[in-house]
């Protein structure tokens, strides 16, 4: 067991020089770092031709050059849809090919965007799927990126001394002391604490401890639902983060739209000014997770809390309308916010 662990390591480690080239800046190419923009960020990603330009310009009404041939989006094309008040950033990433982490293609550029992203749309076409859906998730693992995965439940703390300390809070099917070690001392570690709260894999070790990796929440889009029978679609729908749709006949988009605001936990907030009735046109929309009240000010201007008191929530997060909340008091989606200043 323990020397595959070590291979693993090594691999993470040969990967990690791929995902961050050594030297100089680098070339960027053109178009590859986009602005971010508005609240949350989509990266679509797909092989060529499986309609990710139709979907993006129908969804955005954003031009994207769609040609008959293969390979039409050569830069990052961005266009923003608004629902529910947030504002969606839309990237197409050019065609991931077989062999981008290798810098095949413009891959290693479209993989560095695909990072940033708060949801990744795997477009594929529904007449080839599981090939194309295998592909595109190794060539995203080995950047690493993990698709709707949560960080492995492990603590893990270098020390100056003492060794290298195990603690299992349940039973290991694949991790003892000695792969531990092993994987540890491949990155030169001889010292740390490590916990294990979950059953986790020498796979889960190598991530926490090359701490590069991103979780992202990902939506397989089967596109060109138009060419299959009634009976096929219903077995596609079992399948899980899977969401049928035509970009052509602009089918199922509301289904779409409305996983992907599952997926992104975006979290609204509105503004209520003293005195006055809220403003429910223009929310101020966190991330979840990110949802405290103090985000919700920094997030309107970074001075707000060098002058804050407490603020007025109305809402699902309070049990009396309203309710006075410091700082770290969390708050849910439609809460109405008042602050109140020193």
């Amino acid at each position: 067991m323990g020397h595959l662990g070590l291979l693993k390591a090594r691999l993470a480690k040969l990967r990690r020089e791929l995902i961050e080239p050594k030297g100089g800046g680098g070339g960027t190419g053109d178009g590859f770092d986009v602005a971010k923009t508005g609240d949350a960020r989509i990266g679509f990603v797909g092989f060529p031709s499986v309609g990710k330009s139709t979907l993006l310009s129908n969804l955005a009404g954003v031009y994207s050059e769609v040609a008959a041939y293969e390979f039409t989006t050569l830069t990052t094309v961005p266009g923003v849809i608004k629902y529910k008040g947030a504002k969606v950033q839309l990237l197409d990433l050019p065609g991931i090919i077989e062999g981008a982490k290798d810098g095949k293609g413009r891959g290693k550029q479209v993989i560095a965007v695909a990072r940033t992203c708060g949801l990744i749309f795997i477009v594929l076409d529904v007449l080839k799927p599981l090939q194309h859906k295998k592909l595109i998730e190794k060539e995203l693992e080995g950047f690493g990126i993990r698709l709707n995965k949560l960080p492995p439940n492990i603590g893990f703390r270098k020390k100056e001394k003492g060794g290298i300390n195990l603690q299992t809070l349940v039973p290991q099917s694949e991790l003892d002391i000695d792969t531990v070690r092993t994987i540890l001392n491949e990155y030169k570690i001889n010292n740390a604490d490590v916990v294990l709260r979950d059953d986790c894999t020498a796979d889960d070790l190598v991530d926490v401890v090359e701490g590069n990796r991103v979780f992202v929440p990902c939506i397989y889009l089967l596109n060109k639902i138009d060419q299959i029978s009634i009976e096929e679609l219903d077995i596609i729908y079992k399948v899980p983060h899977c969401v049928p749709i035509s970009a052509h006949h602009k089918w199922n988009f509301d289904d779409l739209l409305e996983k992907m605001w599952e997926y992104l936990q975006l979290v609204r907030i509105y503004t209520k000014p003293k005195g006055q009735l809220p403003d429910y046109t223009a929310p101020v929309v966190l991330k979840g997770g990110r949802n405290s009240v103090e985000d919700f000010c920094n997030k309107l201007h970074r001075s707000i809390m060098k002058e804050f008191k407490c603020a007025l929530v109305w809402g699902t997060s309070v049990k009396h309308q309203p309710q006075k909340v410091g700082r770290d008091h969390v708050l849910c989606d439609e809460d109405v916010v008042q602050v109140i200043k020193k």
